[in-house]
C-alpha cells in the first residue's frame, strides 16, 4: 500500500511540476522541451499497445509495424494537444 501512495504522490508532484513550468517558462523552445519530456512515454505507450493488438489480429510483421506506428502518432499527437493546451499561453494578462 504505501508503494501504491508513493507512487501517487509522485505522479501529482511531478504533474505539478511540469504545469508549473509551462506556466511560467517564457521560451517556445523550453515549453517545446517540455511537452516533448512528457509526451514521448505516451508515444512509447501507443506504440506498445497498438503492437500487442495488431499482434492478435494480422500475421503479417510489416504491417504489424506500420500499424504500430500509426497507434504512436495518434497517441503522441493527442498528449502534445491535451499538454499544452493545459498551460496559457504566452502574454495572457494575469502573468508576469
Amino acid at each position: 500500500m504505501g508503494a501504491i501512495a508513493i507512487g501517487f504522490v509522485a505522479a501529482g508532484a511531478t504533474f505539478g511540476i511540469g504545469q508549473l513550468l509551462l506556466a511560467f517558462v517564457p521560451w517556445a523552445w523550453a515549453r517545446l522541451l517540455i511537452v516533448t519530456v512528457y509526451a514521448a512515454p505516451a508515444a512509447v505507450a501507443g506504440y506498445s499497445a497498438t503492437h500487442g493488438i495488431a499482434q492478435m489480429s494480422m500475421p503479417s510483421p510489416v504491417w504489424q509495424t506500420v500499424f504500430a506506428v500509426v497507434g504512436a502518432v495518434a497517441v503522441g499527437i493527442t498528449a502534445v494537444v491535451r499538454i499544452s493546451g493545459m498551460a496559457p499561453p504566452p502574454g495572457q494578462p494575469g502573468r508576469t
